[in-house]
């Protein structure tokens, strides 16, 4: 029996799919934990929650790395103060690092950061696949991905690809945020995918707090605590933990209270590695 020209396509492009991600899957073998940090809602400080948890690890010991998923808006670099270029060799990117941290990111491929990122949901898709076969990030404890925002392709992608071990959700005050977060929440269940707790951000006089502890209520999740909203962000020098205590041990609480999953999913990813 001959095969169809649209069969034969659609079979090459299945056989495709799954050697990439065999090869990503191989390509990721020695990272031991990888989580997110995620939200439905833009502007909620995904991108600093992140590179502040990074860099709080990281001054801990543990070996870092953080994939900048949001294609469109690249900006782990800008908030990591990071000045280096990843390097290409014999067809691998060697992540860039800064204060301990590996990062790859779109924004190290604009010949100008301004530029804007106009590309349609397969090149969004692509470029991920891309990053994630090329990379060599050597041996991780973490790889965090700074999700991009929304319940669509882009952090689809970045979620049925990666093989992520867990979620931290962020959200802000407001009921609109909240609500957001509830809905990437529900998304993530979806995906059968640990959610290792919520935190709130923005958190002060000006928004108001609470949201995160009321969505965690009611939706039986961890809080892992709560980001003030403080003028020392504005510095973008360094990341801020590195120039507040206050910061610091706002983050240093958060670390403490995820540390726990975080071993338990190292844990968990061993036993399953020897089965």
């Amino acid at each position: 029996m001959t095969m169809k020209p649209q069969d034969k396509a659609r079979l090459e492009s299945i056989k495709k799919t799954w050697q990439q991600r065999r090869q990503i899957g191989e390509n990721l073998a020695r990272l031991k934990t990888k989580i997110a940090v995620y939200s439905g809602k833009g502007g909620v400080g995904k991108t600093t929650v992140t590179v502040n948890l990074a860099v709080t690890l990281a001054q801990r010991g543990y070996r870092v790395g953080i994939l900048d998923a949001d294609i469109d808006c690249p900006n782990v670099p800008r908030v990591l103060a990071i000045t280096a270029k990843p390097k290409y060799v014999d067809g691998r990117i060697i992540p860039a690092e800064q204060y301990g941290v590996q990062v790859v990111s779109m924004a190290f491929f604009q010949e100008r950061e301004e530029e804007a990122i106009i590309w349609r949901g397969p090149m969004v898709h692509n470029a991920i696949n891309q990053f994630l076969q090329a990379t060599d990030w050597g041996d991780l404890d973490i790889l965090i991905a700074d999700l991009p925002p929304g319940t669509s392709d882009a952090p689809l992608t970045v979620m049925q690809v990666l093989s992520l071990d867990g979620f931290v959700v962020v959200t802000t005050p407001q009921d609109l945020a909240k609500l957001d977060a509830m809905r990437s929440i529900n998304m993530i269940k979806k995906m059968n995918v640990p959610i290792l707790g919520i935190v709130e951000n923005f958190a002060g006089e000006m928004f108001g707090s609470g949201a995160g502890e009321e969505l965690s209520e009611e939706l039986m999740l961890p809080f892992l605590g709560r980001f003030e909203l403080r003028k020392e962000y504005r510095d973008m020098s360094k990341p801020t933990v590195l120039t507040n205590d206050l910061v610091k041990a706002e983050f240093d609480l958060v670390v403490n209270r995820i540390l726990p999953s975080l071993e338990h999913l190292n844990s968990e990813n061993k036993e399953s590695s020897t089965q």
